[in-house]
């Protein structure tokens, strides 16, 4: 009996117009789940693959943001059953990429959907709050413990924690995770039409990235210079532009700064006439101050953490967006009359930055179908 198949969204070839291909349909194995694929977010990573070629080899299937619906599960599976509705960060082979209409993946990769909640809203979770917890924890050294004490008081509750890109949907979870956990010093880069809503999020301070002051303005907003350390010791760069960001960054870090940058360093931007260009040294990319460690934060490896590859997903996630202490980024709905136009509309979308503060999400399986 042949395998059945359906409909994914891949790269043609470097910098082409995205295309259609037929993927199998793959049943769940041990602790797998077979998922129809509703709604998805688009990444950068998506226009970096597309445009940059970035770890490509064509066809790629792109998306790592599924929400959908439990269709089939394998044995061993615990705590999911055909029919709930489920969101995930799914990135390995091509079976769980999420611009696809099935995908099949781990049970560790995918959270409940909790009462309340659209997937269109709780697509724009997964894969940024991993990102959050794991820059924060791997690459800053900032503990997060699970369960959370009930009046946590990390050790550097009061250490400024600078997050560069504060509307990004990394940023956004970044400052909510960490005022949950006690960290009382949050200071944020915006525009400042989202200088507002990222107070109320939980950042102590929000400043312009354009300021011709900015690093100022950031010092300032730190407090008075620690003699022991560092006036910043924490950066997360949700941006990671050799230019837009990390140039204006080295400004700020001193001698003990640790600085997380969102890989890969985007040395010079896609365009719809130019090829972008990219670097995976962090601590390359910038003239930084002696005595400052830069590393690239790298996403896709935060499964090495044992706990948090059986934890995050299946029960943390959805614990968090349950009790309200994260809520799902703003939506940008992508319209479109077939899959591969809502796909190729949002990859534009990224290209031209015609978004901000917004995840950009849009239907994966066509209205209406299998319900």
């Amino acid at each position: 009996m042949a395998t059945p198949t359906h409909n994914g969204v891949a790269t043609v070839a470097l910098r082409a117009p995205l295309g259609i291909i037929q993927l199998p349909t793959i049943q769940p194995r041990e602790g797998e789940v077979l998922v129809r694929v509703e709604w998805t977010a688009s990444t950068p990573l998506d226009l970096h693959q597309n445009d940059g070629g970035l770890l490509v080899e064509h066809p790629q299937v792109l998306g790592d943001g599924v929400g959908g619906t439990v269709k089939n599960v394998g044995p061993g599976v615990q705590n999911l059953a055909i029919g709930d509705k489920v969101f995930g960060f799914c990135f390995e082979e091509s079976q769980r990429k999420a611009h696809q209409e099935f995908v099949t993946v781990p049970q560790t990769s995918l959270s409940k959907l909790p009462a309340g909640f659209t997937l269109q809203e709780a697509v724009t979770l997964p894969n940024n709050l991993v990102t959050a917890f794991h820059a924060t924890t791997a690459d800053l050294g900032l503990p997060l413990p699970w369960p959370r004490p009930a009046n946590p008081s990390p050790v550097d509750a009061n250490s400024p924690v600078l997050i560069w890109g504060g509307s990004s949907s990394c940023g956004q979870y970044a400052i909510q995770v960490l005022t949950h956990w006690g960290y009382k010093n949050i200071i944020a880069t915006a525009s400042p039409v989202h200088h507002e809503y990222l107070r109320s999020l939980g950042a102590k301070a929000v400043v312009d990235y354009r300021d011709s002051n900015f690093a100022s303005l950031v010092l300032e907003s730190a407090g008075a210079e620690n003699a022991d350390g560092p006036a910043v010791p924490f950066i997360l760069d949700c941006i990671a532009s050799k230019y837009g960001s990390l140039a204006k960054i080295a400004k700020v870090a001193q001698k003990g700064t640790k600085v997380a940058a969102l890989l890969p360093v985007i040395v010079k931007d896609a365009s719809d006439t130019e090829a972008p260009e990219y670097a995976m040294d962090v601590q390359a990319s910038a003239d930084w101050a002696e005595g400052v460690e830069a590393r690239g934060v790298r996403t896709h490896f935060y499964q090495e953490n044992v706990f948090f590859k059986t934890h995050l997903q299946p029960t943390i996630i959805p614990t968090l967006l349950a009790e309200g202490v994260v809520k799902p980024n703003k939506q940008k709905i992508i319209e479109g009359k077939s899959l591969l136009e809502r796909a190729q509309k949002a990859l534009d979308t990224l290209r031209n930055k015609a978004v901000s503060g917004e995840r950009l999400v849009w239907r994966i399986s066509e209205e209406g179908a299998d319900e």
